[in-house]
């Protein structure tokens, strides 16, 4: 465990599990279709990575960067859009895959953005749904774990671009974000 952490709450093969149990529900979603995957960077990558490496549906890939936290533990509760799709979603069924849904803001920014943009369908993955953090009324359609009001990070979750890489998720201390 990293010394930063307090404790491991999640172990790498109970995020694998509950990743191929996505791909298996996005997989009898869209059967016979060939969706647009939408990575929010950087948080989601890992879990995006493997997330469609577990899909059998052919499906297409694309990133975005939503800023929203910056090197703060809170969200500013205004989504910044810092880079945009290289693809067009219009007449296409979107994907969006999230690390986690927070206060919710920026998945409904993405969300009118996307669909503004004439997406046939929008449907948001989750890696984690932190509800009691919810500012406006919005969730996921799949969340592979609820948590509760812990700052986690690792497997792409991060404080202050550090602790992406860590291959488990865990509990930061409070003295590292409280400084």
């Amino acid at each position: 465990m990293h010394k930063d952490l307090e404790s491991v709450v999640l172990t790498e093969a109970e995020i694998a599990q509950k990743v191929k149990r996505a791909a298996a529900w996005l997989d009898e979603k869209f059967a016979g279709t060939t969706p647009l995957a939408i990575s929010v960077l950087k948080g989601s990558v890992m879990f995006f990575c493997d997330l469609v490496r577990a899909m059998q549906t052919p499906v297409q890939l694309d990133f975005m960067t939503v800023s929203s936290y910056g090197s703060s533990s809170e969200s500013s509760g205004m989504p910044k859009i810092v880079m945009d799709l290289a693809a067009s979603v219009k007449d296409r069924d979107v994907i969006l895959v999230e690390d986690i849904v927070d206060s919710g803001n920026t998945l409904v920014r993405m969300r009118d953005l996307l669909m503004g943009r004439g997406a046939k369908s929008f449907t948001v993955v989750a890696l984690f749904d932190k509800p009691s953090r919810r500012k406006v009324p919005v969730k996921a359609d799949y969340s592979c774990f609820e948590i509760g009001d812990e700052f986690i990070v690792g497997y792409g979750l991060d404080y202050a671009q550090q602790y992406r890489n860590l291959p488990y998720v865990g509990i930061l201390k409070r003295e590292i974000y409280e400084k």
